[in-house]
């Protein structure tokens, strides 16, 4: 199934010319719910990971046991969806009501390596905009998912780039932690719909006159509102899409997508020192997910059947 987000806006480059220099490609995921397999880009599917290969884990020092149990989460999901226009029965209203956040695993240390998050694989050949280390195809995110990691107190990301023609037999099952921080740092399952698009650099990343001039801009549009909500006691709905602050609607588009530009200045992603490491890691998410050309992920926006953390709705957190 073919998918395609909605038009900006407005025509970023016919009202600032300059822009043209700070255009980039980046490719939509348009993830939803679905049933991919290891062979598929995906959101939280399974993984192409080689059954002799270890599993990433988490091992740095903080409560692990305390949290949601995920098979709880996911549990509370199902129930949900398939409660959508109706009310719970007592037996899933009684299963809701015994889903709580404590200790479910006390004798879980806090300096026990902890299996990490399968959070999503992509392939190149499905994402044109995902450029890895020579000859490496493939990239796959996990991530630790509490958020005490880094000076942002985030999940910790790790990415695995592989060549998917050397995997042969497959990890199954794939390990799982036993207890989440939230429930929002666990993915759904989905499959994916690419779509290529543009988009322009983060604004503070613009030179300073190309700033001044859309803040200008910016600020006519906001003078304008405010002279018909004098005038008519109320501004028209359709104004409120054209004087959006530009990084929300006309830099770093929203809806999942990889490469492009960031949705957010990178605050925690330190770039491999050579092409030739297979594998990065990165406390904390923002920097690593967000803002990390070439091989960046960048949720930007989680698709409605999507469940993602806190810090995936991107510009303005819409």
């Amino acid at each position: 199934m073919t998918r395609t987000a909605p038009p900006r806006p407005l025509d970023a480059e016919a009202a600032f010319p300059a822009l043209a220099a700070h255009r980039r490609t980046a490719t939509r995921l348009h993830p939803r719910r679905g049933s991919p397999t290891a062979r598929e880009s995906s959101v939280a599917g399974p993984l192409l990971w080689p059954a002799e290969e270890p599993w990433p884990v988490c091992t740095a020092v903080h409560p692990k046991g305390t949290g949601r149990l995920l098979p709880d989460v996911r549990m509370r999901r199902r129930i949900q969806e398939d409660a959508r226009g109706r009310e719970y029965t007592e037996d899933e209203q009684r299963l809701l009501d015994g889903m709580t956040q404590r200790g479910h695993v006390p004798n879980l240390q806090n300096d026990a390596a902890s299996a990490m998050l399968a959070v999503a694989q992509l392939y190149a050949r499905e994402v044109p905009d995902l450029f890895g280390p020579e000859g490496h195809d493939l990239l796959q995110v996990f991530w630790c998912p509490f958020e005490v990691h880094g000076g942002d107190h985030t999940v910790d990301v790790v990415l695995k780039w592989r060549r998917s023609a050397d995997v042969g037999a497959l990890l199954t099952p794939q390990p799982e932690p036993l207890v989440v921080g939230r429930a929002e740092c666990v993915p759904t399952v989905c499959v994916v719909h690419p779509e290529r698009f543009v988009e322009h650099e983060y604004l503070g990343l613009l030179d300073e006159e190309l700033q001044e001039e859309i803040a200008e801009w910016e600020g006519e549009l906001l003078d304008e509102d405010e002279d018909e909500e004098d005038g008519q006691g109320s501004s028209s709905p359709g104004s409120y899409a054209t004087y959006e602050e530009y990084e929300a609607a006309m830099a770093a588009a929203w809806a999942g997508s990889t490469a492009g530009s960031s949705p957010s200045p990178p605050t925690s992603w330190e770039r491999p020192p050579s092409w030739s490491t297979s594998s990065v890691r990165s406390p904390g998410a923002r920097g690593a997910l967000s803002g990390a050309p070439p091989h960046g992920l960048a949720p930007a926006r989680p698709a409605p059947h999507c469940v993602a953390p806190r810090w995936w709705p991107g510009p303005g957190g819409r």
